[in-house]
């Protein structure tokens, strides 16, 4: 019996959904080699992460692995599959592969990091595979909302492994490539070991729409605006931006893209080939001359970002556009959960202003999922037969309700969160060990651990306000002068109807007139004393304890 092992560890994406990133291993225990699938970001929220610009993955077992991984493969171009690459390259430094257009989007980011752009092969759909150490590796396209998505064939010495990806099950999808069941039917002939399977809309129990359904429901609701009209979806959902254009287009207005995204998206993929066929674009600069009920733009923003421009144009102008009143505006997108707050923000801001806004509110007619639904998902275990049934992409009840639905149809399962190293070398999954995983958070140009306290300080200030205490100790151990503060968030007058500052300085100097040299003389007892007080007073002032920063200045 081999003592070799074949085995699936998610660092992200199991139990959330988001910051994707998958390890695959053969080999002997501890031993394996390894190939990594995806690697994502997920964003920050100002409720639990402000000032965050990215949150990614915890990678720092693969770091200490990296000697042990053969090689990086990115099933599609979405950012929580591709946007953690750039961050973690120098760490990993192994060979990175993907299709053409998620190559393109892949490489920029690289470059745009200073890396070099050359570490991303592209390669072509199945057959090809590309050898990794033990695994033999192909790229299997299916449809999503965004183009050249593919799932990936896994060979290794212990079998055949399908990792989905994000996928649906589309035979018309305008841009990328339809959904094949009778090629999925052919690779699956051989026998599967482990379907490893996208979760999303696991509870969606209507078969899913494709997305050529939605072109007739954009037109009519185009053509029949009287103002301007713009119009937010998800830049990576090229087909969509298509949609968008050609109702735009066949309606008489020009078309105009907004967003460094969008534009971005659009371009890489008529510069893969993948986009053909798009509407003609005019320049922001160019459409000032057009009369605006003659415009369509397309924005970025459909997730209600602060600088995207849909949440721009809400606040007043952007490029010179402004919206009005009778103008329409249409999300074509669903908003995911979580952005709520962000969307209903900008929603009522354009209320405020008189235009109409058209959202998923309005029954589904211009949006579709780019993730296969509940039916979606029978269909594929049945196409695949696969012996074993690991749910991936999503929260942790979608991995439950998942294997749920495998075990109903006689598939072995398991939910397998972040950490957890799954053994699929027998007849059934098996739990093998867990990995202490987590995250961490670019902030700015750094990358901080989420325990670091960084951010836990930067809430705490947030939520409490921050005083600064400054205090001179000559070199007999007395204070030269009283103590001063400065206030940042705090309400500048309490309850003794006195300044807050005056208070504070006041019971500042008051203790510092009766310390003892004992205390004076150790700047930790101190300071400690010193942020004791402020906190007390504030709290007794205005009901709040703020972060104290207390700086003792000492002559010496």
């Amino acid at each position: 019996m081999s003592n070799e092992r074949l085995i699936y560890l998610p660092l992200g994406g199991a139990g959330e959904i988001g910051m994707n990133a998958y390890v695959y291993g053969y080999g002997k225990p501890g031993k394996e080699r390894l190939i990594l699938v995806d690697l994502g970001v997920t964003f920050p929220d100002m409720d639990g992460t402000p000032g965050v610009d990215l949150i990614l993955p915890d990678m720092t077992w693969l770091k200490q692995n990296a000697d042990r991984l053969d090689a990086i493969f990115i099933t599609h171009a979405h950012e929580d599959h591709v946007g953690a690459v750039p961050h973690f390259y120098a760490d990993l430094k192994a060979p990175i592969y993907a299709r053409p257009f998620t190559a393109n989007i892949a490489r920029a980011k690289l470059e745009d990091n200073g890396h070099p752009a050359e570490a991303v092969s592209v390669v072509s759909q199945w057959p090809q595979q590309t050898v990794a150490g033990p695994f033999s590796v192909g790229f299997l396209p299916i449809s999503h909302s965004i183009p050249e998505s593919s799932a990936l064939v896994i060979d290794s010495p212990d079998g055949r492994v399908i990792h989905t990806g994000d996928f649906k099950l589309d035979k018309t999808p305008i841009v990328g490539e339809p959904f094949d069941p009778e090629l999925w039917a052919e690779v699956a002939k051989p026998g599967v070991k482990a379907l490893v399977c996208d979760s999303t809309n696991v509870f969606s129990r209507h078969a899913g729409r494709s997305e050529v359904s939605v072109g007739p429901e954009i037109e009519a609701l185009v053509s029949a605006a009287n103002g301007m009209v713009v119009a937010t979806t998800f830049a990576s959902n090229v087909a969509r931006v298509k949609t968008l254009a050609e109702a735009g287009d066949r309606a008489g207005r020009s078309i105009v893209l907004l967003g460094r995204a969008m534009k971005r998206m659009v371009e890489a993929a008529i510069e893969t080939g993948v986009l053909t066929g798009f509407p003609r674009v005019v320049s922001p600069e160019d459409a000032k001359g057009i009369p605006r009920e003659n415009l369509m733009l397309l924005v970025t923003g459909s997730q209600g970002e602060r600088r995207a421009a849909s949440a721009q144009l809400a606040r007043g102008t952007y490029q010179g556009f402004e919206m009005k009143d009778g103008d329409l505006f249409l999300f074509s997108s669903k908003t995911i959960p979580g952005n709520e707050r962000g969307v209903i923000r900008i929603v009522n801001a354009y209320s405020e202003i008189g235009v109409d806004v058209v959202d998923e509110s309005s029954g589904g007619h211009y949006h579709v999922s780019g993730h296969a639904n509940r039916p979606d998902l029978e269909t594929m275990h049945d196409l695949v037969k696969p012996q074993m049934l690991i749910p991936m992409h999503g929260e942790h009840r979608h991995l439950r309700e998942h294997v749920k639905l495998a075990a109903s149809k006689g598939l072995q399962g398991v939910v397998a969160v972040n950490g957890m190293m799954i053994d699929l070398s027998g007849n059934a999954p098996t739990v093998a060990e867990y990995i202490e995983t987590g995250r961490t958070y670019l902030d700015g140009t750094v990358q901080i651990g989420a325990l670091d306290g960084v951010v836990r300080n930067r809430i705490r200030m947030a939520l409490n306000g921050h005083v600064i205490v400054t205090v001179i100790i000559d070199d007999e151990n007395e204070p030269l002068g009283d103590a001063w503060c400065e206030t940042m968030g705090l309400a500048e007058v309490g309850h003794s109807r006195a300044p807050l500052v005056d208070v504070l300085e006041e019971d500042l100097s008051q203790f510092l007139n009766r310390a003892n040299e004992k205390t004076l003389s150790d700047d930790a007892k101190l300071e400690e004393a010193l942020r004791r007080i402020v906190r007390q007073s504030t709290q007794n002032e205005i009901g709040k304890k703020p972060e104290v920063t207390v700086v003792v200045s000492r002559l010496s």
